[in-house]
């Protein structure tokens, strides 16, 4: 609930008669002092003249004061929680309560039902025992019973028992009914998706925003990674109806939300909406289309097809080329860099012949992002880029080079191949080892690329 309304103060029906209990009565007797917790789950009536809370708290009064010639009178604290749920113990009457208990200023508790205390098992179990531990009686005015006994204890598991099974029948009816709508197509609370908006518990089409989310599908489309969807998003601080920013998380949600198709979905089956669809199925299968394969399995697919990663870079041992070669076996394609040696003088008059493409590549590549992460290279990168602006700071390069490891797996592979290109100045192949050379005026491009307005131009 957001809001939980003050109960009204009332006189009790039964006040005086309280009060006059409080005295000493019969000589011997004990006074004993009784609170009484009354709730109600919802906040419908609790703002009537007697509402109830009220009627619970009468009859509890009227029950203690059957009781005087026992020395009980209530304490002065009320505690009534209107609003709150019987399914929980997160209730502010409930913990004062519990406080005042274990401050040992309560002998008591009187409710008007045990459910009114709880209505989980666990929950009423433990906070029977809390009672017990502190030398509290428990009593439930309309079942008749209290636990100083053995057989009321008996009793008050067994009603217990029922409670919880009636609180699981009402949580399936509502389960049951929001299914039922769901298939109906039926839109049932919860945040509203961007492009919409919520008018007598139907969802409808806000133009502005649907036309936003429009232009995120189609865009996905152009780029193909919501890696750099999400950068150009933040870039531009486009955010939910709710204040959150787009980022990655949240285009993927918007990506997968079958609502923009006009479906309800629940529990994974989707089912005709009552609603308008802000996408149609083209778009969307475009675009999920494109989401059914990993990042990594796409570039690694079409860079197959595309110009060697390490064409013009790769060279031997005696400072001669290694130029791409292919072949093919039973389809399969096999992709290798061949020293140019080995082609025109044959292969046994150079150390290193041949190399496998990719393994060399995703070798050259993983040394290629573990040194842009060395403090080294940013704080080289860093310097040669002051001179070209003095506002640049060391964090904002440093956030630009860690940021590139993530873009990476997201880029196509021709323009892997340009930003590999761009950083790699010479790599030399020998027999043990393997040398490779950056460009400091590669690296200083690529930071400036990284930074959100010129990532952004350069990706449209």
């Amino acid at each position: 609930m957001n809001s939980r309304k003050p109960q009204k103060g009332r006189t009790s029906l039964f006040a005086n008669s309280l009060e006059s209990v409080a005295a000493p009565g019969r000589p011997g007797v004990r006074k004993v002092r009784c609170a009484v917790y009354t709730r109600k789950s919802s906040e419908e009536g609790l703002d009537m003249d007697f509402n109830s809370l009220d009627a619970q708290r009468e009859s509890c009064e009227a029950y203690i004061v059957s009781q005087r010639a026992e020395g009980w009178t209530v304490v002065s604290d009320r505690y009534d929680d209107g609003g709150f749920s019987g399914g929980t113990l997160e209730r502010p009457a409930l913990k004062r309560l519990i406080a005042a208990v274990q401050a040992r200023k309560i002998d008591v508790i009187v409710v008007y039902k045990i459910d009114r205390l709880s209505r989980s098992m666990l929950d009423f179990l433990n906070l029977v025992e809390l009672f017990e531990r502190h030398g509290v009686t428990f009593v439930s005015v309309t079942q008749s019973f209290n636990t100083k006994d053995a057989m009321g204890r008996m009793a008050l598991n067994i009603l217990v028992t029922f409670a919880q099974f009636e609180r699981e029948l009402i949580g399936e009816r509502i389960r049951d009914k929001v299914a039922a709508s769901r298939k109906r197509g039926k839109w049932m609370g919860g945040w509203t998706p961007l492009g919409y908006e919520v008018r007598d518990r139907k969802l409808l089409i806000h133009e502005v925003d649907a036309e936003r989310v429009r232009s995120i599908f189609r865009r996905f489309v152009q780029l193909k990674s919501a890696t750099l969807l999400a950068r150009e998003l933040v870039a531009a601080s486009e955010r939910t109806r709710y204040g959150q920013l787009l980022d990655k998380g949240v285009l993927y949600k918007i990506l997968h939300n079958r609502v923009y198709l006009g479906e309800a979905v629940h529990k994974g089956t989707s089912y005709p909406g009552e609603h308008e669809a802000i996408i149609d199925r083209k778009l969307w299968d475009q675009v999920h289309a494109i989401l059914k394969e990993s990042p990594r399995k796409r570039a690694n697919n079409s860079r197959a097809q595309s110009p060697a990663l390490l064409k013009g870079l790769l060279f031997g041992p005696d400072g001669a080329a290694m130029s791409p070669t292919h072949t093919r076996k039973s389809g399969r394609l096999y992709r290798y860099y061949i020293s140019q040696t080995a082609m025109k003088q044959g292969r046994s008059d150079c150390p290193v012949k041949l190399v496998p493409a990719a393994e060399l590549e995703r070798i050259i590549i993983d040394q290629v992002r573990q040194l842009l992460q060395t403090p080294e290279v940013i704080v080289q990168t860093w310097r040669a880029l002051r001179k070209q602006s003095e506002d640049v700071s060391e964090a904002e390069v440093r956030s630009a080079l860690l940021g590139f490891d993530e873009l990476w797996d997201e880029l196509f592979p021709a323009e892997q191949a340009r930003i590999v290109a761009l950083l790699v100045e010479r790599i030399e192949m020998h027999a043990e080892r393997m040398d490779i050379t950056l460009k400091i005026q590669g690296l200083t491009s690529l930071s400036s690329e990284l930074q959100p307005q010129a990532f952004q131009q350069a990706a449209e």
